[in-house]
Order: C-alpha cells, then sequence, then structure tokens
C-alpha cells in the first residue's frame, strides 16, 4: 500500500514548474505530504490549509481542521500557509457561477479562494481529494452498512417507523448535537429504502417528493416520466452482482466523483490559473484498490482502514484517526447572516413567480423552516439560489448580480498565515489577489 501511494506521489511531482499541496490536516492529505517530503531532497514543501472562524460553525460543529493542519506542518517542517473564510460570500457567488458555468456547490468557494493564494507561488499543487472516494471514506457508505441490519424487518414497519424517527427529530438548531441529529434525521429517512434508493437518498437534497412540492403544474409536466438517477441506476445495474460497498464505491467513481467534486476543483482551481493534480486517482492506485476486498476498506466501523493503518508509518496516530471533516463552507451560518438580503431579493416570490419554475409558496416554507431551525434546508436554499444567479447570467444574459470588485478579494479572507511561528504575521502571499479574480 505504502509503495503505491510512494510511487503514484512521486510520479504526480514531476513538474518544471513550483509545486505544493493543499493541506487539510486528515489522513488524505497528510499522507500525500509525507510522501512529498521523503521526495523534496531537502527543499522547502509549501502547504495551503483554508479554515472557518469559529464562529460560523455553530450550525456546522466539525473538527476544526486548523488545529490538524497546524500539526502535521509541524511535524512534517513544512511551508505552512493558512488562510481564514470570511463571509462576505454573497460578493463572490456570481464570479464562482461565472467560471463554473453553472450552480455551484459549497465547496467551490474554499476551493477557489485557497487555489487564489495557493497560486501566488505555485503552480501546481497536490490534493487529496479521490480518498474518500477509493477507500470508502464517505459517512453515507457506513450509514449503507449499519442501515442494512434493519433489511430483516417487513418495509410495512420500517417505513412508517422511520419516517415518524425522521419527523420527530430537528435538522437545524445550533450546538452540540447539530451534526448527529442532522445525520440521524437524513439517515431515517432512507434507511427504510431498498439498498439502490437507499443511497441515492443519502446522496441527494431534493428527493421526489420534495420536487413534486417545488415544482410548478408546467415543470412537473416537463419532466414527467424523468429519472434524474437513471445514470447512477445503470452503473448499479453494471455491479449487481458485487460486494454491496464495491457498487457503491463503483457509482461514485461514475458520478459523483468526475461529475461534482473533480469537476469543481477543476474549474475553480483553473480559473485561479492552477493546475491540482490527485495521486489517489492515479491508475496505478485505482487498480491496487479494486483489488482489495472490501472489509479492508470499511472494516467494522472504521472507515478507509487499509489507508489509516498504512498512514500509521507516516503520522501521529491521532492524525490518522481523527474524525472525518467535510471540505466546505459554513453555509449555515451565512444563510443565516450575509447572504439573508441576497435570499430575499432572489428568491422572493416576486422573483420565483417570475421565473415561473417553482411554487413560490414551497420556496418560502422551505426558507422559514430553515431559519426555525425545524429542518435542515441550508444547502436546498443555496442551491436555488445558485441556479437563479446562474439563470440571470446564462440565461438572460443580465448583469451578474453585484459582482466582485477586483480589489474586494482579499476581504474575503484572512490575511495568509506563512509560517507556524508567524501566525499573525503578513505574508506576501496577499498581495496580488485581486489579479487573480478575472
Amino acid at each position: 500500500m505504502l509503495e503505491t501511494l510512494d510511487r503514484v506521489v512521486r510520479l504526480e511531482m514531476v513538474a518544471d514548474v513550483p509545486l505544493g499541496s493543499f493541506l487539510s490536516g486528515g489522513v488524505d492529505s497528510s499522507s500525500i505530504v509525507a510522501m512529498m517530503k521523503h521526495h523534496s531532497n531537502g527543499q522547502p514543501l509549501d502547504t495551503y490549509t483554508i479554515g472557518i472562524e469559529r464562529e460560523d460553525l455553530q450550525y456546522d460543529i466539525i473538527p476544526d481542521d486548523l488545529e490538524w493542519a497546524r500539526r502535521v506542518a509541524d511535524q512534517l517542517k513544512t511551508d505552512y500557509h493558512e488562510i481564514i473564510l470570511k463571509p462576505q460570500v454573497a460578493e463572490l457567488l456570481p464570479n464562482l457561477v461565472y467560471h463554473m458555468d453553472e450552480p455551484v456547490i459549497d465547496m467551490a468557494i474554499p476551493t477557489y479562494l485557497v487555489s487564489v493564494a495557493a497560486r501566488e507561488k505555485m503552480r501546481v499543487m497536490l490534493s487529496g481529494m479521490g480518498g474518500d472516494e477509493v477507500f470508502a471514506g464517505y459517512p453515507r457508505q457506513l450509514a449503507m452498512k449499519i442501515a442494512s441490519a434493519f433489511d430483516p424487518v417487513p418495509q410495512l414497519l420500517r417505513r412508517p417507523l422511520m419516517k415518524a424517527v425522521a419527523q420527530a427529530l430537528p435538522g437545524g438548531l445550533p450546538g452540540r448535537l447539530t451534526a448527529p441529529l442532522r445525520n440521524a434525521k437524513k439517515f431515517a429517512r432512507s434507511a427504510a429504502l431498498d439498498f439502490e434508493n437507499r443511497y441515492l437518498g443519502y446522496e441527494t437534497y431534493f428527493t421526489d417528493d420534495a420536487k413534486a412540492r417545488l415544482y410548478t403544474d408546467d415543470l412537473r409536466a416537463a419532466t414527467r416520466g424523468m429519472d434524474a438517477y437513471s445514470a447512477h441506476r445503470h452503473y448499479f445495474s453494471r455491479m449487481k452482482n458485487a460486494a454491496p460497498l464495491n457498487q457503491l464505491l463503483y457509482v461514485d467513481l461514475k458520478t459523483f466523483l468526475p461529475c461534482l467534486n473533480l469537476m469543481t476543483t477543476d474549474k475553480t482551481s483553473m480559473a485561479a490559473n492552477l493546475e491540482v493534480r490527485v495521486p489517489f486517482l492515479n491508475r496505478e492506485m485505482l487498480e491496487l484498490a479494486a483489488r482489495m476486498p472490501p472489509d479492508l476498506k470499511l472494516r467494522g466501523l472504521k472507515r478507509k482502514y487499509i489507508l489509516k493503518r498504512a498512514a500509521e508509518k507516516l503520522l501521529s496516530p491521532e492524525v490518522v484517526w481523527r474524525k472525518k471533516a467535510g471540505f466546505g463552507a459554513p453555509i449555515r451560518s451565512w444563510l443565516r447572516g450575509p447572504l439573508r438580503p441576497m435570499i430575499e431579493d432572489l428568491l422572493s416570490e416576486e422573483t420565483i413567480k417570475r421565473r415561473g419554475l417553482f411554487r413560490s409558496s414551497e420556496v418560502r416554507r422551505i426558507i422559514e423552516r430553515n431559519l426555525s431551525g425545524r429542518e435542515d434546508y441550508s444547502l436546498h436554499i443555496f442551491l436555488l439560489l445558485n441556479l437563479e444567479l446562474w439563470q440571470r447570467q446564462f440565461i438572460d444574459g443580465a448583469q451578474p448580480y453585484q459582482a466582485l470588485n477586483d480589489e474586494a478579494l482579499p476581504a474575503l479572507v484572512s490575511q495568509t498565515k506563512s509560517g507556524l511561528k508567524q501566525a499573525g504575521e503578513q505574508s506576501s502571499t496577499d498581495v496580488g489577489f485581486a489579479q487573480k479574480v478575472n
């Protein structure tokens, strides 16, 4: 395992321009940085981390990436650069929609900003993306395993029971139980379904029932008979005789990874004129992982088991076995703060009715239920918001909504911190941020 990782990282490091790595402090990126250090011949290795202000995490209770990234940077003695997101995202979203050519997802924001920061010194960056898809690192893959324990219970009992649980649990209240309650609610909504639909339920925000409530009569008629998951079902059918976990990994490798994560990373990094390489998706690594039995990837409740056991030889145990943190932006907090005026404008009753796609009463219900904390509709609202931004730019041909001023980009992040002992000092990385917007 380590031999293959070492080899693919060395191959991806071949470059005649400055090269560094993104570092989240998770096992994927940290293992890659450790291998890069091995091949750096004593030369300084630049790593870039993006973090979130603590007050913005009250609705997104996740482990603090910054603490772990600093530990890894300290252990591996990298030239460490740290960027902290600020919540002036309303100014950035129209530009990201322009670069993406489609509505953006939350990970586009930190990916773009950390790419802009890295591009001040680097031309090529290595990323740990792909580790979750190759070695089963997502919570939904573990949730599928847990939910299978309910399969012996007849659906006549399972469905009403799980529906009652989902309805009873709050989904968006702030506090220490925010993430567990939100995950339990999503788990209950899909746990009673059959294997394929259960997994698709864990991956989606707008279920068929939700879309039926949201769509206008005209849109429902235009989309009648369409299956948003036809490609997913096709890939499931190709792997119907494989082990359950391998089916999930295969479907993700064909859909979720290329169409969402890789596409978002590619477009946002190239908008900053930066090349990103992904060693975990090197063909040699994929072929090795494909030969592994599922139990080496998801063993008991331990995700990415084989990768973590191998990484114990590179990193401290607390880094290897730390709780997973997702990579994104604190959308739930921002929707209640800096994005609130944009929501009231772009998702107003007048705007929704003029567009003619959705029921304005249902859009308002989603917004109000989310603000109350009764339901977690944050990402639903974020998708609707970005869809309207995209339609204004690419369908209406209108000017972008409050397009970002060239001089405004540095205000979206705090000063980049270079070096663990210079965390309070300004870095030259701040210089020229605005030049990377267009």
